[in-house]
């Protein structure tokens, strides 16, 4: 019988600063050598869960416990945060946060150094943590001159250094694009198999995790255990979608084709999937639905012209990139991390001027415009929240811009309470910007932008810390605000808003455009996709594996029903715009 490294009794966490639990009752116990995967909505404890794990709680977040947390038969009250760190070995979703050396080397020998090893036995262990995780000839680069992909894996080294029991992943796959993350499921699959350590993931991207052999599923709402059960029998319950979790979208399609998923289906994998029984309604279903009516073209929004930049001599960032977007487009730029999608922005926006080329708005040139002057029909919607929010309270920081262009208080009011309701931050409009989480955050710089009301609005990584909920609520107010007029620019990792929400893909790859077509033909298109740093989606893989004669033709006909039930939602908030 398998031991526990992890065991949950009873337990309850209450956080200090706040009137209720975070953990309700929770009996749970981790065993050796499997792989648990941890999902759940934003909110419903799953980082607590894993602070009690590793020992930030109680060590670094104080609280009121209640019952008992034992990890290798110890009570995690009674140990050191550095005597647990010996035992469970955590990798941050932002890896720029755990990083201490100067050096990739440095910073995998942190740990050693404590522990005062001798040089010679420190050089080599080190090595041997580099190789495992391929970053061996990286050693002497400065870790903040890594792809998010490589800063993963050097994180990983530092824990690994180490003869640590259970590895911990806090949503791993949170900053990487997907070809990134896919590299990154198969590393941690790769260093199970052979060490047979124990691995908790704790993960939004449940289809991104499911590649990989995973022993259970573990699903929290509101602080407590709702499931916990091998991936192919919650795959074949209700559970992920009553508690705000997506399920993958090669199941959604099973669904909509009629097709009963049962456990004796096997499908944690599509590699697993009985053909017998999925082939014949599947392609039934996608034969039968017709396509999406092509949209008439529409008069030019934002027109980009052989435009080309670089920040140092030398060393170009975008090189002769040209496209169009109409009036009311919903376009996804798309592409690996440093790409140059986030500088087309600043572009776009005026924080940086072209080195050549030429850019349009609505036909008029913007080559003399004042950052001011492109904002009053250009709305910016950051990455990171930090680079954006300037108030204190989240009532002020949505306002401030309304209050800037001198709009009546009593207007400001009303439109600033009607923005947080849609962005679903109402309840907390008194509060002080700093008491939020990192997704919540993220939906008061959409809200201090949407409020505003641009022509054009661009989002990078609108769904970033995003649970599945409150993805979806965002992206219906989108939807509407498109349905009105509104262009959408949005710079994604995510394929699933990709597939679901844009009309135009535009692929960058090392500064230039090498793409610019519809999201079922570029995620139906491996070599491209691969260049890019994205990978076929899932819908892609099934449509081969029950020989549909034309995959990107079955992946266009879902994203054609999942518009068809959108549009049956209501339009309660149809007159904002």
């Amino acid at each position: 019988m398998k031991k526990a490294i992890v065991s949950f009794k009873n337990f309850s966490y209450k956080y200090v600063s706040q009137e209720s639990p975070t953990l309700h009752d929770l009996n749970l116990d981790i065993f050796e050598g499997e792989i648990a995967l941890i999902a759940g909505p934003s909110g419903c404890g799953k980082s607590t869960l894993g602070n009690c794990m590793n020992g930030l709680i109680p060590n670094s977040y104080k609280g009121e416990m209640q019952g008992s947390v034992k990890v290798m038969g110890h009570e995690t009250r009674d140990r050191s945060l550095f005597d647990l760190s010996k035992t469970v070995g955590t990798v941050l979703q932002d890896t720029d946060a755990q990083f201490i050396g100067l050096t990739v080397g440095e910073d995998i020998a942190f740990a050693l150094e404590n522990d005062a090893v001798a040089q010679e036995e420190m050089k080599e262990r080190v090595r041997t943590a580099a190789v495992r995780v391929g970053m061996n000839a990286f050693l002497d680069r400065s870790p903040h001159d890594l792809s998010g992909g490589q800063k993963q894996r050097v994180s990983l080294a530092g824990v690994l250094v180490d003869p640590v029991r259970l590895l911990l992943f806090d949503e791993p796959l949170a900053n990487l694009d997907p070809a990134a993350g896919k590299q990154t499921m198969q590393l941690i699959d790769r260093i199970h198999r052979v060490s047979g350590i124990t691995v908790v993931i704790i993960e939004h991207r449940l289809e991104d995790v499911l590649e990989i052999d995973v022993d259970r599923v573990i699903v929290l709402s509101e602080g407590r255990i709702v499931a916990d059960a091998p991936p192919n029998k919650l795959l074949a319950s209700e559970v992920l979608r009553k508690n705000g979790v997506r399920e993958p979208l090669y199941l959604s399609a099973l669904k909509k084709a009629g097709i009963a998923v049962t456990p004796d289906l096997h499908p944690e994998h599509i590699e697993t999937l009985d053909l017998s029984v999925i082939r014949k309604p599947l392609v039934s279903w996608a034969q039968a639905k017709g396509r999406d009516e092509d949209k008439a073209a529409a008069a030019s929004a934002l027109n980009l012209s052989q435009v080309s930049f670089q920040y140092k001599t030398g060393l170009p960032v975008l090189r002769d990139v040209s496209f169009s977007i109409g009036k009311g487009e919903r376009i996804g730029i798309v592409g690996k991390n440093g790409a140059g999608k986030s500088t087309l922005t600043k572009l776009i926006c005026g924080l940086e001027k072209p080195m050549s080329g030429s850019l349009f708005f609505q036909g008029s040139d913007m080559k003399d415009w004042t950052i001011k002057e492109r904002s009053e029909h250009i709305g910016l919607v950051m990455q990171s929240p930090n680079q954006m929010i300037s108030q204190q309270m989240i009532f002020d920081e949505v306002a401030f811009g309304l209050r800037i262009r001198g709009t009546d208080p009593r207007k400001i009011e009303e439109r600033v309470y009607e923005t947080l309701k849609i962005c679903g931050l109402y309840p907390f409009r008194h509060w002080p910007v700093s008491a939020l989480s990192f997704g919540q955050k993220k939906r008061v710089t959409i809200a201090s932008i949407l409020v505003l009301r641009p022509d054009i609005l661009i989002l990078d990584e609108p769904t970033a810390g995003q649970d599945y909920r409150h993805y979806t609520e965002i992206m219906r107010f989108l939807d509407q605000l498109n349905n009105q007029g509104m262009t959408i620019v949005m710079i994604t990792h995510d394929m699933h808003l990709l597939l679901e929400y844009t009309d135009r893909a535009i692929v960058m790859t090392d500064g230039v455009k090498i793409a610019d077509r519809s999201p079922s033909q570029l995620l139906s298109d491996p070599e491209t996709a691969a260049r890019a740093g994205l990978k076929t989606t899932s819908l892609f893989r099934l449509a081969e594996r029950i020989g549909f004669p034309d995959p990107p033709d079955f992946v266009e006909r879902f994203i054609v029903e999942e518009r068809e039930e959108r549009s049956h939602y209501g339009h309660a908030n149809a007159e904002f715009y």
